[in-house]
């Protein structure tokens, strides 16, 4: 069995097993910004359907995928210094979000998911078929930014967040974004490298019936 990899993540090293290309974002391209604006609910009560791979990268791109030759991506970041990493947690894997490159970092765990729904504690991370972690790293801002690097990082986030709501609702799927969870408890869950913390977790994935 090989050692497994690991990347700089927020300063750190983050270990994975392998790298795998994402495919285009797909049908976020048939959808309408109005409709997704429209039709976002919090969604929190999920069919057993899974998420395709087409759907997964449009999520991913949506929050933090790279949409200029200098490195730019679709949630605005004070200094262009990106203080966030983008995790999807499933039955069998971590997936890192890389932008550069629209790929996932992937770590093999069939316990990260239940780590995290526990954390959590709340019965949509239960249901949903997968759970979206946006976490963040305040020290990269902190040089130029001081002490208003964390509220910028916050900032992004909700950026980020709402970003990857309205593109779940042109995918046809849906999400909640929680902030109430035992941050430890899922930084332990997937082994965040220190000082990288965990703002959000949405649960995500096809509505149970329509909202």
């Amino acid at each position: 069995m090989s050692a497994p990899l690991s990347a700089e993540v927020g300063g750190e090293s983050w270990a994975f097993d392998r790298v795998e290309d994402l495919p285009d974002a797909g049908t976020l391209d048939d959808g309408l910004l109005v409709d997704a604006l429209t039709n976002r609910r919090s969604v929190r009560e999920f069919a057993p359907d899974p998420i395709t791979a087409e759907q997964s990268a449009g999520l991913l791109w949506a929050a933090q995928g790279m949409t200029a030759d200098w490195g730019g991506r679709t949630a605005p970041s004070a200094g262009a210094l990106y203080p966030l990493e983008v995790y999807l947690v499933t039955d069998d894997d971590v997936r890192h979000y890389v932008p550069d490159g629209h790929q996932v970092q992937v770590r093999d765990s069939t316990e990260a998911r239940t780590a995290v729904a526990e954390a959590v504690g709340q019965d949509s991370a239960l249901d949903a078929t997968a759970l979206i972690v946006i976490t963040g790293t305040p020290d990269r801002l902190k040089p130029k930014y001081l002490l208003r690097a964390e509220r910028y990082t916050l900032m992004e986030a909700g950026h980020a967040a709402q970003n990857l709501l309205l593109a779940a609702t042109a995918l046809g799927l849906g999400g909640v974004s929680i902030g109430a969870f035992d941050a430890g408890a899922v930084a332990r869950a997937l082994d965040l490298p220190y000082g990288e913390d965990p703002i959000y977790v949405l649960p995500i994935g096809v509505p149970a019936r329509a909202r």
